[in-house]
């Protein structure tokens, strides 16, 4: 620790590492995002719950296909006439639920589009992350299978065409035994081919079911749905949308006739103007090429990541890791010193995001223990907490005074340095997560006046979790917790993304004016 003219930073902090491809399409993608927490709120803006937002669509086509499957005759002849009139049912609920299918499967598309962009422009397919990565590439073949599968169902004039269209972009494939247009030809095979019509569009949902569980495996607590407030408005934007403008069917389909003048869902069946403009191997060829690339995107050479390490000595089982842990890299096994009952912390290397917020919750990572060298149950050998709690004493008795602040930043947040000033002391963690709440009170102890700890905005932490555990902790509704006899006029906390310099620096501010002239600090105790 060495002064500066701007205070006194972690001489050995690395920068933080930007995992996009294009740091700057990253940089305008969140500027969007920030953009939209105006209106909606950090917790409630729907760019950080794309994920969540898809689960809920599709509950909502499984709950109103459901519906639609008992209520609808499936036979060739009897589809069309049972679909049409639903928009004679009163109150115009046939016209609502048939809509409501229609505009969650385009809002799933959407959704699952923008959600596969997101994680790519920020990086999000590596390492860690890949195998939800790879689980997920799957489900936008089964999703538009099923999508496509459901106009056919209606069997109107867009049904039929889509049958076709899609039946001769198969027929492009040299490996199929006959043409599956010939089905189309009369009405002698309809029937049969509506048994596998109603085998798609019903046997695919099911496939996606499993998909989606094994897309959030490797995902601790992983949301599958969104806050009730954001379900409940996407609801009822769906359902608006389904009165306005209601789904109309586009006249019978017949087969001696060539459909003209169709209005095209473009969300979903944009493939046959594609393949029309085209031809049919060119889409095949560009469709291939881009799952190709999806796929062996995580294939590409990414930077060794620290792995949290296991003290067995100093590890209690107490399970607070496995608890905490984002990507459910810890598991509890029976403890190596045989004593019954008693488990044992073990990290997976494949699954660990180096994020830290393991050693934030171990109960032996306070500084207070009076050991000469601080080891913990769980540590990161990049950044010990040890080495923590020394630059943290050496740091406050360097500063001159008469006032002193810490501040603990995080590494994809705001950058603790734009609060650079004499009186400030910086550390920036890989996550706010690692910071163990009792770290506040020691450094209040040590001598400084007031303690601001910041990180990722609310609901855009790097490591999903972090920035919620550490408000938990600091508020006591989480372990292990700031003690309530910490002052609270002497900390304060600063929720701030890149870009938020200003507001970190603001937040810097108040906690100066909140301590006010300081009570004389207590000498530091220790627990064994």
């Amino acid at each position: 620790m060495s002064p500066s003219g701007s205070g006194f930073v972690r001489e050995d902090l690395p920068a933080q590492q930007s995992t996009s491809p294009v740091p700057r399409i990253a940089d305008a993608y969140r500027a969007i995002e920030h953009a939209f927490d105006a209106p909606f709120g950090g917790a409630l803006n729907p760019l950080k719950h794309l994920g969540a937002l898809g689960f809920l669509l599709f509950w909502l086509l499984v709950t109103t296909g459901v519906v639609l499957y008992a209520i609808l005759d499936t036979s060739a002849a009897g589809a069309y006439p049972s679909i049409n009139d639903l928009a004679q049912v009163p109150w115009m609920l046939g016209t609502a639920l048939r809509g409501l299918h229609r505009y969650a499967a385009d809002g799933f598309v959407i959704v699952m589009f923008a959600h596969l962009a997101r994680e790519w422009v920020l990086g999000r397919y590596k390492g860690f992350r890949a195998v939800p990565w790879l689980t997920g590439i799957p489900l936008i073949a089964l999703a538009f299978v099923c999508g496509i599968g459901g106009f056919w169902l209606n069997w109107d004039q867009l049904g039929q065409f889509s049958a076709i269209a899609t039946a001769e972009w198969l027929d492009a494939l040299p490996f199929l035994a006959s043409p599956l247009a010939r089905n189309f030809l009369g009405d002698a095979n309809l029937n049969r081919l509506f048994t596998l019509f109603v085998f798609v569009h019903l046997g695919v949902p099911l496939l996606m079911v499993f998909g989606l569980w094994f897309h959030i495996q490797r995902i601790s607590r992983a949301r599958v749905f969104p806050p009730r407030a954001m379900a409940l408005a996407t609801t009822a934007t769906l359902l608006l949308l389904a009165l306005v403008l209601p789904v109309r069917s586009q006249g019978p389909a017949n087969l001696a006739t060539v459909p003209q003048n169709l209005q095209l869902d473009w969300i979903l069946l944009f493939i046959h103007p594609l393949t029309d403009a085209t031809s049919p191997m060119a889409m095949w060829a560009l469709l291939v090429a881009a799952f190709a690339a999806l796929l062996a995107l995580p294939l590409l050479p990414a930077r060794a990541q620290p792995v949290a390490v296991v003290d067995p000595g100093n590890c209690s089982g107490c399970r607070r890791c496995f608890d905490d842990c984002p990507y459910s890299a810890v598991t509890m096994v029976p403890h190596t010193n045989g004593r019954r009952g008693v488990e044992l912390a073990v990290v997976d290397a494949d699954l660990c995001a180096s994020c830290g917020i393991c050693v934030g919750a171990c109960p032996s990572s306070t500084p207070f223990r009076s050991t000469e060298r601080l080891v913990t149950g769980i540590d990161m050998p990049q950044s010990p907490i040890h080495d923590l709690r020394e630059r943290l004493l050496q740091g406050l008795a360097a500063l001159p005074g008469p006032r002193r602040y810490v501040v603990f930043g995080c590494d994809h947040g705001a950058r603790a340095a734009s609060t650079a000033a004499p009186d400030v002391l910086h550390f920036s963690l890989v996550c706010a997560g690692m910071l163990p709440p009792s770290f506040i009170e020691y450094a209040l102890r040590g001598g400084a006046d007031g303690v601001l700890v910041s990180g990722c905005r609310a609901g855009g932490c790097e490591f999903r979790l972090g920035q919620r555990w550490t408000e938990q902790r600091l508020n006591g509704t989480r372990e292990p917790h700031l003690r309530a006899s910490v002052p609270r006029d002497r900390w304060h906390v600063a929720w701030a993304d890149r870009g938020d310099e200003a507001a970190l620096a603001a937040a810097l501010d108040q906690l100066r004016a909140r301590a006010g002239a300081p009570e004389s600090n207590l000498p530091l105790e220790s627990t064994p």
